[in-house]
């Protein structure tokens, strides 16, 4: 469930210098006891590393096997018995009929309790409940990553504290948060 906060968003700003950033990054956000409930887009162009952040998240998770992107399937659902905790990770790349939203039970999805997580929201515009957290990805150099994390939600809020406050989180850039007019 989505709380909504009465200020404007706030953003930080990371850089990872290689994989092994994104993969501490996520372990931090797994250890997050806000992430139980949470809907974070994933937002970047293609090759920006969205996948491979959900992938180390859901290993972190404890997601045993294959780890593949739902790209054709939209939706590929975990279900983490040991943490009672389900999880969906869509990939809206190929959306394009809003019937799809209904006929898939999407909406039923998102209503109802544990983490969701969606690359290429945009695509699914106006269907999406507002996003807990948004981590926009931009590729700087083939292995770095410059990554932008705006908290939306009194939920994103808590979970941007926790990761920031995780010693083993890379590539913090400055101290202070920074309050964005909402878009």
């Amino acid at each position: 469930m989505n709380i909504e906060v009465g200020h404007r968003p706030i953003v930080k700003s990371l850089l990872w210098p290689n994989e092994n950033a994104t993969r501490d990054f996520a372990v931090a956000l797994a250890n997050a006891p806000a992430l139980r409930d949470a809907f974070i887009e994933l937002q970047g162009e293609l090759g920006a590393g969205k996948t491979t952040l959900v992938r180390h998240l859901l290993r972190a998770l404890g997601v045993p096997g294959r780890v593949k992107s739902p790209t054709y399937a939209v939706v590929e659902p975990y279900e983490l018995a040991d943490l009672n905790l389900n999880v969906w990770h869509f990939d809206f790349y190929r959306f394009s009929d809003p019937r799809e939203w209904e006929d898939a039970g999407f909406r039923d999805i998102f209503a109802s309790s544990g983490l969701k997580l969606a690359e290429w929201p945009q695509k699914a515009a106006g269907f999406l409940p507002r996003a807990d957290l948004i981590i926009h990805l931009e590729a700087v150099t083939e292995a770095s990553r410059q990554v932008t994390l705006t908290a939306q939600t009194a939920l994103g809020l808590a979970l941007l504290q926790a990761v920031c406050r995780d010693p083993s989180v890379p590539g913090m850039q400055g101290g202070q948060d920074q309050p964005r007019d909402q878009p």
